[in-house]
């Protein structure tokens, strides 16, 4: 985790690794699934807070997914964690719950709960429109029926600024986004295995910012696993206040 921070802290890495990423990652194939055509819901309330004068925060999301637009639950996540920003670089330690559910009429069902840990690296200005943010996240997740999880996630993301130079109220903004799943080891107990590679995701939409502290987004994203992939349909509310 330290090192990886260190790397992504240089500025002219960050700069030459992002576009790459975010075109690598996102043409890798993947077999399609059973319900490969079914486009996915993805809905999500994202929230920050932070205090005036002080470098304590709070931030988390709570998100509704569907194996179709609405209907067949897929999961359902409540994250939150406490955020310290001593500099630029704003830390998390947080805890994350996730309820599965199996496709179509079962009600079959699993639990999944996390402690995770994040280093965001805010909004960097490119250019007069536009603002690239990083991400790296490590998690611990204990799954049903299985040993301990640990996971690394690393994200890029771009907004470009249409009739604007600011993300502020009344911008009118393209979202891009990559994020990589890697296990970090392959061993889940009784014998079983999984890949390093775990799943990526791309996101493309349309943003708009209601007021200065809120922004809906519209998204188009792909999610590659190793033997098949899904299209989703994301609408993001963020909050920050």
């Amino acid at each position: 985790m330290i090192r990886a921070i260190s790397l992504i802290g240089n500025p002219a890495v960050r700069l030459s690794i992002a576009p790459c990423l975010v075109l690598a990652l996102a043409a890798n194939p993947a077999a399609a699934q059973f319900d490969d055509d079914q486009l996915g819901g993805w809905y999500t309330y994202q929230w920050t807070l932070n205090r005036s004068g002080s470098t304590l925060g709070w931030q988390g999301d709570l998100q509704l997914r569907y194996w179709d637009v609405g209907g067949d639950t897929e999961q359902r996540l409540l994250r939150s964690g406490l955020t310290w920003q001593p500099g630029r670089i704003k830390y998390t330690l947080g805890v994350a719950h996730v309820v599965s559910e199996a496709f179509g009429p079962s009600s079959a069902d699993s639990e999944e709960r996390r402690l995770y840990q994040e280093a965001l690296w805010p909004a960097q200005r490119i250019g007069e429109h536009g603002f690239l943010v990083h991400r790296i996240r490590t998690e611990e997740r204990y799954l049903e029926g299985q040993d301990l999880r640990t996971r690394l996630r690393y994200l890029v993301g771009y907004n470009h600024v249409l009739n604007q130079t600011t993300l502020t109220q009344g911008a009118l903004y393209l979202a891009f986004s990559n994020e990589l799943f890697v296990n970090l080891e392959r061993g889940i107990g009784g014998g079983r295995q999984v890949d390093y590679f775990d799943r990526n995701r791309f996101a493309a939409g349309l943003g708009y910012s209601l007021t200065d502290g809120l922004r809906i987004q519209l998204s188009y994203m792909r999610q590659s696993l190793d033997s098949n992939r899904k299209d989703q349909l994301q609408l993001n509310v963020i909050h920050t206040f």
